[in-house]
């Protein structure tokens, strides 16, 4: 599988030739396609993409978890998704039936960092379906069949979340890994808290969250910046500013690596090893993504091709501000699998990774990152996530050139500061699981 990684590393440098020029003149002249501008202390960014069919528009609401405690998780949650289903001048059947006839999307999520309400639309159709989109943020109804609708959507998933291996796997992680962090409030609540919430407690929280200083505004398409001020201006620019500051997180960090398993009767065992990584906005970001990705890629070589211990060991960096990456397998022979894992990272510790590596990398790095920004809201999403966690939206506009100045002894430094103390978590046979072989890190 290295061969093969290499081998298609080196017929994407081909094509990341070509590219990089490129590359380097869309840099300097993608911060001229974006406008930033303040309304009533709320950021907008705009990027105007002339010529395309489509807009894009996020508004993100920061904190996340952070606004919420053990006894109203999750209802931040329903507030947006609740939000999204009907207003005073769109009830739902005629919200639903205006945005279908001319295909916008209107949809809402909640994560640890931040919560969003969306909207994709066609050019053409933009100036209504703002309409719409600025009454579902400033005066959604919270009728009653509306919250009991979305209620049952989360209390049902909640049900069913430790129904499978892997999703059980998810919450022991997050239980053992987050705990006394605020991220131990997920964002999808408690059956508990799901089954108490009432319309007034999310007419409240609405009014709490609807304060400039808390939101950010992106919209990516072929749209004036100057218009869509005006409109802001009409809009939320009559919003309360409010006093929102966003004071960070805490950072995830071990001390000593540890074992948690979770008997449960499955065909095979299912491993998580969990370490601490650095965040978008840390200078080590880009050395441990490469670093994460030298990793899956000798992993699926040590554990899968040589020795046919797993169809799919993994290993992952997350998105978080408080960060942590991840190695991952199902297994019949946990501590076999396990210890090829962990002399994998004993490896990259100890200055495997070659500049020759990482420069194919930084070609397979340039193709990949332009396939997942053909779209506009792929552009709007990364907009807000470098804006939200990434000291600033401008960082966004460097991601290819810091990926190809990572150096070997960068790489070995970040693998030796996080990729260790692993916090491990199984979900299967007890019995199979030699706690020496995990805590060997």
């Amino acid at each position: 599988m290295r061969r093969i990684f290499l081998l298609i590393a080196s017929l994407i440098a081909v094509i990341g030739s070509s590219l990089t020029g490129a590359a380097q003149t869309t840099t300097s002249t993608a911060a001229g396609q974006i406008s930033e501008f303040d309304v009533n202390g709320m950021k907008v960014l705009v990027k105007r993409r002339t010529g395309t069919p489509t807009v894009a528009t996020g508004l993100y609401f920061r904190g996340g978890v952070k606004n919420l405690n053990a006894e109203n998780a999750g209802l931040e949650a329903l507030t947006i998704y609740t939000a999204a289903e009907a207003t005073k001048s769109y009830p739902r059947a005629r919200l639903r039936k205006e945005t279908a006839s001319v295909g916008t999307v209107i949809s809402a999520g909640a994560t640890y960092d931040f919560s969003a309400l969306s909207m994709a639309c066609t050019k053409e159709a933009f100036e209504n379906s703002w309409k719409i989109f600025t009454d579902v943020v400033i005066n959604p109804t919270f009728a009653s069949e509306d919250v009991e609708r979305i209620r049952g959507t989360f209390l049902t998933a909640l049900r069913v979340q430790n129904d499978s291996p892997e999703a059980a796997l998810d919450i022991l992680s997050n239980t053992v890994v987050y705990a006394g962090h605020p991220y131990a409030n997920d964002p999808k609540g408690t059956m508990a808290n799901m089954a108490r919430f009432k319309p007034s407690d999310l007419t409240a929280y609405h009014k709490m969250l609807l304060q400039t200083s808390r939101m950010l505004l992106v919209v990516v398409g072929d749209i004036d910046p100057a218009a869509l001020k005006l409109q802001l201006d009409a809009s939320f620019g009559k919003l309360p500013r409010g006093a929102y500051k966003d004071d960070g997180i805490s950072a995830i960090s071990f001390l000593r690596p540890s074992v948690e398993v979770a008997s449960k009767s499955v065909e095979t065992n299912y491993i998580k090893g969990i370490f601490a990584a650095p965040s978008l906005k840390d200078p080590d970001y880009y050395a441990m993504r490469t670093a994460i990705t030298v990793l899956q890629s000798n992993l699926f070589q040590e554990v899968r091709v040589k020795r046919n211990l797993s169809y799919a060991p993994d290993a992952e960096l997350d998105d978080h501000a408080a960060n942590t990456a991840s190695i991952s397998v199902s297994t019949t022979r946990p501590n076999d699998a396990v210890a090829v894992m962990l002399e994998e990272i004993k490896k990259i510790r100890q200055g495997s990774v070659e500049a020759e590596t990482i420069a194919q990398m930084s070609a397979y790095f340039l193709t990949t990152y332009y396939i997942k920004q053909e779209t506009n809201a792929a552009q709007a999403g990364e907009l807000a996530q470098y804006e939200l966690l990434g000291g600033g939206w401008r960082n966004s506009l460097d991601f290819l050139d810091r990926m190809r100045k990572v150096k070997p002894s960068e790489v070995q430094a970040a693998a030796n500061k996080y990729m260790k103390n692993i916090k491990f978590v199984v979900v299967g046979n007890a019995a199979d699981v030699d706690r020496q072989v995990f805590l060997a890190n």
